[in-house]
C-alpha cells in the first residue's frame, strides 16, 4: 500500500457569478436596418477559496454596434467552485486553465445567449473554445514576457 493519498477533484459548484445587459442606444438604434458588428472577449480567472478548494470564473463580452454605436453590450462571469488535493503542483495550472472552464463554459454559453434572448435580440452564440490551445497560448506569452535569468 501506498502512502500517497489519492487525488481529489470535485465540482462543489457552479453559479452565475455576475451578468448585466446594457442597451444604451434604445430605442432609436433598434431600428436600424444595418447589420451589426460582434466583438467577443473571453477571459479565465482562477483564485485560492480555502485550503484544496479554488474558484475558477470565465469571464464573457460580448459588444454589438453599428458604425459606432452599442447596440447591446453584455458581461457576463459564470464561476465553480472545485475541490482539489493531492495534484502535484506541475498538474494544478491545466486543471485550473484547461478542466475547471471546459466544465463552467456551457452554463456561461446558456447563460449569455439567454440574456441577449430576453433582452429582445436574436441570440449570439458563444462557440466552442479549446481551452487547451488558450492556456498553452497564456503560458507561451508568459514565457516570452519573462527574460531568461542570467
Amino acid at each position: 500500500m501506498s502512502d500517497t493519498p489519492n487525488p481529489v477533484f470535485q465540482i462543489q459548484r457552479v453559479y452565475l457569478k455576475e451578468a448585466s445587459l446594457e442597451q444604451p442606444n434604445s430605442p432609436a438604434i433598434l431600428l436600424e436596418q444595418e447589420q451589426p458588428t460582434v466583438d467577443i472577449q473571453l477571459g479565465v480567472n482562477a483564485s485560492t477559496v480555502a485550503d484544496g478548494v479554488y474558484e475558477v470564473v470565465v469571464t464573457a463580452t460580448v459588444q454589438t454596434k453599428i458604425k459606432d454605436r452599442t447596440v447591446f453590450l453584455v458581461e457576463a462571469s459564470q464561476a465553480g467552485i472545485f475541490e482539489i488535493r493531492n495534484l502535484p503542483p506541475e498538474q494544478m495550472g491545466p486543471i485550473m486553465g484547461i478542466a475547471c472552464p471546459q466544465i463552467v463554459y456551457p452554463y456561461l454559453r446558456s447563460n449569455v445567449s439567454d440574456l441577449i434572448q430576453r433582452g429582445g435580440f436574436p441570440p449570439v452564440h458563444l462557440s466552442e473554445i479549446n481551452f487547451q490551445a488558450m492556456f498553452e497560448q497564456q503560458q507561451a506569452a508568459q514565457t516570452e514576457e519573462t527574460p531568461a535569468v542570467q
